[in-house]
C-alpha cells in the first residue's frame, strides 16, 4: 500500500504522502506502532530517533517541533502529527478498522484495554531508559527486574481468565501489540519467565505472526548490525 487516495477537484485523484514514523529500533513504544501499522497493511517511512546518540536525539530542537515531549514514537498520517503509541494506535484503529484491534463484544474491548493500560501505565514506564536513568548506578538492573517482575506477576493472573490463543481469546488485539514488546524488555534485563507460563505462551505465539517478525527490533533500518537478525 502506498499512500491513501485521496479526492481532488475536477474528478482527478493524487495520492496522499505516505505517512512517516519517528522511531527508535529498541523502544518498546515504537514497536507497538509497527505491529499496528504491518497488521493493517500500512506502508509508511521510518525516519530513525537514536535515543542514546549525541546525548539523544529526541532532545534535539529538530525533533522537539515533532513532538514536544520528545519521545518517540511519533507518527505523521493523513495531515496531522500523532505522538503516545495508544493514542496512535487507537486513530489507526478507527480510520484504518480492518483487520480490527480491538474485540466487537465490549467486555472483551474493555479487558483490551484493561492489560494495554496495566502494561504501558503500569510497567513500560518504571524501567524505561529516562527512569533508569535517574535510578542510576548498580540499582538499574535490580529496578527493572523489580518493576517488570511485580507488573508480570498481576499480568499472568488476568490472562489467565482472558485469554485463547491470544491475549483475548484467539483473535489479536491491542493488548497483544503491548504484550509482545514488554516481554522482549523483560528478557533484555534478564527477567526469569518462569513464573509466568501464561504470558511466555503467547509470546511465543504472536511472534510467529509475520507482522510481529518484521517489526521486530532486530529487522529496524536503525538496527545496529550486531543486533540484526
Amino acid at each position: 500500500m502506498v499512500g491513501d487516495v485521496v479526492p481532488r477537484a475536477g474528478g482527478r485523484s493524487v495520492t496522499a504522502a505516505q505517512p512517516v514514523l519517528y522511531s527508535y529500533f529498541r523502544s518498546s513504544c515504537s514497536w507497538r506502532v509497527r505491529i499496528a501499522l504491518a497488521l493493517k497493511g500500512i506502508a509508511y517511512d521510518q525516519e530513525p530517533v537514536n535515543l542514546l546518540k549525541d546525548g539523544g536525539q529526541q532532545f534535539s530542537t529538530e525533533f522537539q517541533v515533532v513532538n514536544p515531549m520528545q519521545q518517540v514514537p511519533a507518527l505523521k498520517i493523513d495531515g496531522v502529527t500523532l505522538s503516545q503509541s495508544l493514542a496512535i494506535i487507537q486513530y489507526l484503529e478507527e480510520t484504518r478498522p480492518n483487520p480490527r484491534l480491538l474485540p466487537q463484544d465490549l467486555k472483551k474491548r474493555a479487558q483490551a484495554r484493561m492489560i494495554s493500560d496495566h502494561i504501558v501505565s503500569g510497567i513500560q514506564p518504571l524501567q524505561n531508559l529516562s527512569f533508569l536513568k535517574q535510578v542510576g548506578g548498580e540499582k538499574k538492573l535490580e529496578w527493572a527486574q523489580g518493576s517488570i517482575a511485580r507488573g508480570f506477576q498481576a499480568l499472568e493472573q488476568i490472562l489467565q481468565h482472558t485469554a485463547g490463543r491470544y491475549c483475548i481469546g484467539d483473535e489479536v488485539s491491542i493488548a497483544d501489540l503491548c504484550l509482545v514488546p514488554q516481554v522482549y524488555n523483560a528478557e533484555r534485563f534478564k527477567v526469569d519467565l518462569a513464573p509466568y507460563p501464561t504470558i511466555t505462551r503467547i509470546n511465543k505465539a504472536l511472534l510467529e505472526l509475520e507482522a510481529f517478525q518484521v517489526s521486530h527490533p532486530c529487522r529496524q533500518p536503525d538496527t545496529p548490525a550486531e543486533l540484526r537478525a
